[in-house]
């Protein structure tokens, strides 16, 4: 399995970050073809020592880091690329890479 992690910094409006993200975002994402889980954290983020920068976090899986780069080569793939600025006010960080159980 690969995997997409997508952390995304406190916004400058929360609810309008989360309206948009769900209502608009996630059905665009969930287009992505070869797109096969599709996670968020539910509930705010935390460190061992406190509250994180981090307001929401996504997890999405595929079959592997072949199958992830060819999503986002593919026209669902960019159009959910560029819709991220229209509500990541509080900045992103994209992470890709082929898992393994250990």
């Amino acid at each position: 399995m690969a995997r997409l992690v997508v952390m995304y910094g406190t916004p400058t409006d929360k609810t309008a970050f989360d309206k948009y993200y769900f209502e608009k975002h996630i059905p665009l994402a969930k287009t992505i073809p070869g797109l096969r889980k599709y996670e968020v954290n539910r509930g705010p983020i935390s460190t061992p020592t406190g509250p994180s920068r981090i307001h929401l976090i996504a997890t999405l899986e595929f079959d592997s880091a072949a199958a992830l780069q060819a999503a986002f080569g593919s026209a669902e793939g960019r159009a959910a690329a560029a819709d991220v600025p229209n509500f990541a006010t509080g900045g992103v960080e994209m992470f890709m890479f082929d898992n393994r159980e250990v």
